[in-house]
């Protein structure tokens, strides 16, 4: 009967320490699971600060402004509007 006892008890306590581990670990999981929740929500948040900061950057009044500083260009008119004809082919080129 005391060996009976002696195994019950052993598997009582191996049980025992296997249930703090588990414990042990479950929590860390969810520690990091929350981590990861958090950090999820600062990339979400400047995600759409970008977003903003993008739309913000893209005015069209921002690309003509820029357009005319930095690349120096000009809106069109008909003063410097410049066409160009395509030649007439002579007879001798059109048999070719």
């Amino acid at each position: 009967m005391t060996r009976l006892n002696l195994v019950l008890l052993a598997a009582v306590v191996a049980s025992a320490l296997y249930l703090v581990h588990i414990q042990f670990e479950s929590r860390q999981l969810f520690v990091q699971i929350d981590r990861a929740e958090a950090e999820a929500r600062k990339l979400a948040i400047e995600n759409d600060r970008l977003q903003v900061e993008k739309r913000a950057q893209a005015t069209p009044l921002r690309v003509e402004k820029l357009a005319r500083d930095q690349l120096r260009m000009r809106t069109t008119t008909p003063a410097i509007t410049q066409y160009v004809a395509l030649p007439v082919p002579q007879a001798s080129e059109a048999v070719r």
